[in-house]
């Protein structure tokens, strides 16, 4: 089943060719959105319904992370890859709200970012909201290093769809994925992220014969040329980090919409055990 959404006609380029610098002075046009999340939020809803199509989480999936949020209360909570920013307003606010301490937002374009910051501004989250430019993978260790990040609470990954697991693993190995932390992927029915899903639904015996077995394959395996391809040529990620095999965790679909219509889900998942 499809929704039906008016929207503007997709075009072969979807993102990075000015319609983020289009969207913070549509954003900015608009009255009473200064300190206003909502209000900031429906202004990005609106451009990207009336004005160019936006890679948004959108409101549906949106929902399903923020109730999450209200039922969780993470303390500390990541984001990884945050766009224009409207993941950002969304579960920052929801945070905040839901008693928070701190909401990171890895960004790997100083461009993208700098849209982030200044639309995180005019909601009035900068006091809440830090943001860290650069590749994923680097952010998490620069969290860590710096001692802002001992444990993440909660963590949505809608970035480069391949790095999903080699991100995650990065945090095993870290010791950040402790019992208790929430992962809630994006975008894993449409374009969909195989790997991903196989990892975090495996028994702690399927991963340890995978790692026994010296398993080779790369995070890029499994995915269309065109999702591999996302930002450009296909990325290599790291294959050393092998992550924490004996994590378990229970993980389960939550089918939704993008904000196309086209159907789409969230892959949530939680720890429920850590060996010591």
């Amino acid at each position: 089943m499809k929704r039906e959404h008016m929207l503007p006609k997709k075009t072969s380029s979807q993102f990075d060719d000015g319609r983020e610098e289009e969207l913070v002075e549509f954003v900015k046009s608009k009255p009473n959105v200064q300190g206003s999340p909502p209000a900031v939020l429906k202004a990005i809803d609106e451009f990207g319904r009336t004005k160019k199509y936006l890679m948004n989480v959108g409101e549906d999936k949106g929902r399903i992370v923020t109730d999450l949020i209200h039922e969780a209360k993470p303390e500390i909570m990541l984001e990884l890859g945050g766009y224009c920013g409207y993941s950002t307003i969304l579960f920052a606010n929801a945070q905040r709200a839901a008693g928070g301490k701190r909401y990171y937002s890895l960004e790997r374009s100083p461009k993208f970012a700098k849209v982030i910051k200044t639309l995180v501004g005019i909601a009035g989250l900068s006091d809440f909201v830090e943001m860290v430019v650069g590749p994923s993978n680097e952010g998490i260790r620069i969290l860590l290093v710096a001692g802002k990040v001992k444990k993440i609470d909660m963590m949505f990954l809608d970035h480069y769809k391949p790095a999903y697991t080699t991100d995650l693993k990065l945090c095993e190995s870290l010791g950040l994925i402790q019992q208790g932390t929430i992962l809630a992927a994006d975008n894993v029915i449409k374009p969909g992220n195989p790997p991903y899903l196989e990892y975090v639904r495996s028994s702690v015996e399927e991963k340890r014969k995978r790692v026994a077995e010296e398993q080779r394959k790369k995070d890029t395996e499994g995915f269309s040329d065109r999702a591999a391809k996302q930002y450009g040529d296909v990325e290599e990620l790291s294959m050393e980090v092998k992550g924490n095999p004996e994590i378990v965790y229970e993980s389960r679909l939550v089918n939704s919409f993008e904000p196309t219509g086209v159907p789409d889900g969230i892959e949530i998942t939680r720890c429920v055990a850590v060996p010591a």
